[in-house]
């Protein structure tokens, strides 16, 4: 599984859909925590990037907890109905490929009413930095780029397989409990077979930020939104042909990774992933949408 971006403007587009992965792949304990203080990470992800003035820091507030309101009130029920429906397909022990492959998919339909609704936010914010705050965000996002491949791209890939087949593993049992040799071995060779995937998403990130450079350069011009919502709405688009390709066989290949482990499942296991669904659409629905404090202080 490729990480994912943490540049300024997918930082800012995507904090419903940072919500949602936090929560997923968060312990069933920390759900409300994590969803609580998402916009928290939004925030510190945008200043690590460029220093903000108070201006923009009340109209960042004001955006966030906006976008925050909707998704509580709109897009949590959705995520609760899937949950249910899982819970209840888990329950039939129904986790056929077929079956498995269309809880991916509603997964990933979550994601562009998300982009759709926090891409004003993300143009707002572009739309007001001055020619420093763009030096500065450029800066930064080289900076962070080159740091990004040697800590990726200094192993062996060997190592680079092994860690990622860690992280794997790890995510797996917050779900299943503690992992059968079986498994273990599915996600090490499903690992091996992403040998290029942190070159490839490493890649299409330096084109994605040499795009999102430009546009903000041509930020007076007609047009800008326009970009902007490209940048954001078809990022992939802007990350080259290697990096498309390698986003749909990774679609494939988890998905055929979820199947082959719950295959191997145990019955505790299987229980382990059904109280677990059912505890996380518990917090979904515990969760209130009352308006957070403000978090972009001055």
């Amino acid at each position: 599984m490729a990480p994912s971006p943490e540049t300024l403007s997918g930082s800012i587009a995507k904090p419903a859909a940072l919500a949602l992965t936090m929560v997923l792949l968060a312990a069933c304990s920390s759900t409300k925590m994590a969803y609580r203080y998402a916009d928290w990470g939004i925030v510190w992800w945008v200043e690590d990037y460029v220093s903000l003035n108070d201006a923009q820091k009340q109209a960042l507030n004001s955006d966030i907890e906006a976008l925050r309101q909707w998704h509580c009130s709109t897009e949590l029920p959705r995520y609760r109905h899937w949950l249910q429906a899982l819970q209840s397909d888990i329950a039939a022990r129904e986790l056929d490929r077929q079956n498995i492959a269309s809880h991916q998919e509603q997964l990933i339909s979550f994601v562009p009413s998300l982009l759709d609704r926090a891409t004003p936010l993300a143009v707002n914010l572009l739309s007001s930095l001055d020619d420093n705050q763009i030096q500065e965000l450029s800066e930064n996002m080289i900076e962070s780029q080159q740091d990004l491949e040697e800590e990726f791209l200094r192993e062996t890939p060997e190592r680079t397989a092994e860690a990622r087949a860690e992280r794997t593993r790890e995510r797996a049992e917050r779900w299943l409990g503690p992992l059968n040799q079986r498994q273990i071995e599915i996600i090490a060779q499903w690992s091996e077979d992403r040998t290029n995937q942190t070159k490839i998403w490493l890649e299409g990130r330096r084109l994605w930020q040499v795009a999102l450079l430009e546009a903000l350069n041509r930020r007076s011009e007609p047009g800008f939104e326009k970009a902007i919502t490209g940048l954001i709405q078809q990022s992939e688009t802007y990350r080259g042909q290697r990096y498309q390709q390698m986003m749909t066989t990774s679609r494939l290949a988890m998905s055929d990774l979820m199947h082959k482990v719950i295959a191997a499942a145990n019955t505790q296991q299987l229980a382990e992933l059904e109280d677990r669904a059912r505890a996380l659409e518990q917090d979904f629905e515990a969760l209130t949408c009352a308006s957070a404090p403000e978090i972009a202080g001055s």
